[in-house]
């Protein structure tokens, strides 16, 4: 194969972390629309907004197990003429002097305006009397839940079992979602072997290249594994050509810094990618790099598994997202510090990972720098100290980004 795009390293601006969420944010991305069993559909992402075919609940219900009556009528000794269990209509209607047996989820008899709690009353032979205090009616009546014809769930929608519920109620069998993407998957560097290899001296096993797939799945795609590629500038052409012509999205970790051995930028404008970003004032991962060839994108992260961890989280998955239809969403909760955190230098925007301790007070976890992936086993999100910031003081509110 022949690449005789021109050779030359185009070193851009550092940026910082909002410029570069702006880009990924931003960027004109395409997906495909299919449709699917909805028993499928876990963990899908819906294309088209989906409403409701009829009203919920579709009649009165009562509910609770009890006796429908009269309200006018709670005072005085009550004859049973009928049972009615759920999915049966009654036949006879309630009136004065009269009540009907009745389970939780069946249809309120003609007549009736209040059901009245089993519990509460007492029953002799075919005679109830109530003994309860309680004035609830317990009836759920047509349409108090939803209106037919009202938006049950939004396009954009990332399918969990609740959203499965919704579409069975609604008899969507067939939703309309986005299309899942393969996303290739590489690591770079002569020092790493695979995870059940035993590392000689001077290796390590790649860890990165399997939390990439696990956090790939997580946000939606599909994970093609491209293996190790050495520190060879012509193998790691070879190996993203492959993985570019197969996919729209690669993700790689390592190769990517200003090294000696670094030839991950330069191989990506060996194949026409051109480099929108490769360098970004955050601390994990500045040297994280995205380039794009058309409608298909490479996205370079950070040898060391914290900084690969959280570039993919910030801002990695935003773009997969996006191309696999979904509404990127972070999830940020407000909370408390338990200690002060403090930092030397405050050139960058840094990211610390926290757990919440028992007190439900935010704390940093013991953290040794980005090749400390241990310190992610125990953390629940990130914090993040702005440009400039030195210190959060305890006690402080602090916003948390969870994982």
């Amino acid at each position: 194969m022949q690449f005789d795009v021109p050779l030359h390293r185009r070193f851009i601006v550092m940026i910082s972390f909002e410029e570069a969420l702006h880009i990924v944010s931003t960027l004109p991305v395409r997906s495909v629309v299919e449709t699917i069993p909805f028993e499928n559909a876990n963990g899908r992402i819906l294309s088209e907004n989906v409403f409701a075919d009829m009203d919920m609940p579709p009649f009165d219900k009562s509910a609770v197990d009890g006796f429908a009556c009269r309200s006018e009528d709670v005072a005085t000794p009550l004859e049973i003429i009928e049972t009615v269990a759920a999915g049966q209509m009654p036949t006879k209607t309630v009136v004065q002097g009269t009540c009907i047996r009745i389970m939780t989820g069946a249809p309120v008899p003609n007549g009736a305006n209040r059901i009245l709690m089993v519990e509460d009353c007492e029953l002799s032979k075919n005679t109830i009397v109530y003994k309860g205090k309680s004035k609830a009616i317990n009836i759920c009546f047509l349409g108090e839940d939803v209106r037919k014809g009202a938006q049950m769930l939004d396009a954009g929608t990332f399918i969990e079992p609740q959203h499965i519920a919704v579409l069975a109620e609604m008899g969507k069998v067939n939703p309309s979602v986005f299309k899942q993407i393969s996303v290739g998957v590489m690591s770079t560097g002569d020092e790493l072997v695979e995870p059940h290899q035993v590392p000689k001296s001077s290796q390590i096993r790649n860890s990165n290249s399997w939390q990439l797939m696990a956090q790939i799945r997580k946000a939606g795609g599909l994970p093609r594994y491209y293996g190790i590629v050495s520190d060879s500038f012509d193998q790691t052409v070879v190996t993203l050509w492959k993985a570019t012509n197969e996919n729209d999205l690669v993700f790689l970790s390592g190769g990517v810094s200003a090294g000696e051995f670094d030839f991950v930028p330069k191989a990506m404008q060996k194949l026409g990618f051109d480099i929108l970003f490769d360098s970004i004032a955050v601390q994990p991962g500045r040297p994280t790099t995205l380039a794009q060839n058309g409608h298909k994108f490479i996205f370079g992260l950070p040898g060391n598994p914290v900084s690969s961890f959280v570039q993919f989280h910030l801002l990695g998955q935003i773009l997969l997202k996006r191309m696999t239809g979904g509404v990127p969403k972070q999830i940020v909760i407000s909370g408390i510090t338990g200690k002060a955190i403090t930092r030397r230098k405050a050139d960058r925007k840094s990211f610390y990972p926290v757990y919440i301790d028992e007190a439900g007070k935010v704390n940093t976890v013991e953290y040794n720098g980005s090749a400390h992936i241990n310190s992610l086993s125990n953390a629940v999100g990130f914090i993040s100290m702005e440009i400039g910031e030195f210190e959060i003081a305890e006690g402080s509110r602090i916003d948390v980004r969870l994982f």
